[in-house]
């Protein structure tokens, strides 16, 4: 009997085996370490230009003019049923952090920003999306939006 060993590999396909489960863990990590953060370091600048979000992939800026300050309000989910998020269409779900595009159980398309469903503020604008935010003061948030649209 004789036998034979297997001819060596390419040294390159071997090292792209190697790679490429390590970048997608790096990848993968990086995702959800700035997930975490952002539910950190998030914040909610108002001016009389209107919205600033700032924290994560998600945040813009939404002019006063588009923010709808009649229907503003802060509310409690558990109490509001129709005004949580349903469906995530392109965001982060974790434990006591939603953050991203949702569509809320009205079927309204909405940004995101969740930490305290106790705590929300809910914000119409014109642009075709609400807001649906977790300031640390939900009372003061809305009066300084409000004091920020002149409405």
């Amino acid at each position: 009997m004789q036998e034979f060993l297997i001819a060596p590999a390419d040294g390159r396909a071997i090292w792209l085996m190697a790679i490429v489960p390590v970048l997608v863990m790096l990848l993968v990590g990086s995702l959800f370490g700035a997930a975490v953060l952002g539910s950190r370091k998030t914040r909610f600048e108002v001016s009389r230009e209107g919205l600033r979000i700032r924290g994560d992939f998600y945040g813009r800026t939404i002019p006063a003019a588009e923010i709808a300050a009649a229907g503003m309000a802060h509310v409690d989910l558990s109490r509001r049923p129709e005004l949580a998020p349903g469906r995530r269409t392109m965001g982060t779900g974790l434990p006591g952090y939603r953050a991203g595009w949702f569509r809320l159980k009205n079927g309204e398309k909405a940004l995101v920003y969740l930490t305290d469903t106790s705590r929300a503020v809910y914000v119409p604008t014109t642009a075709g999306f609400s807001l649906l935010l977790s300031p640390s003061d939900p009372d003061a948030f809305v009066t300084a939006l409000r004091a920020a649209t002149g409405r």
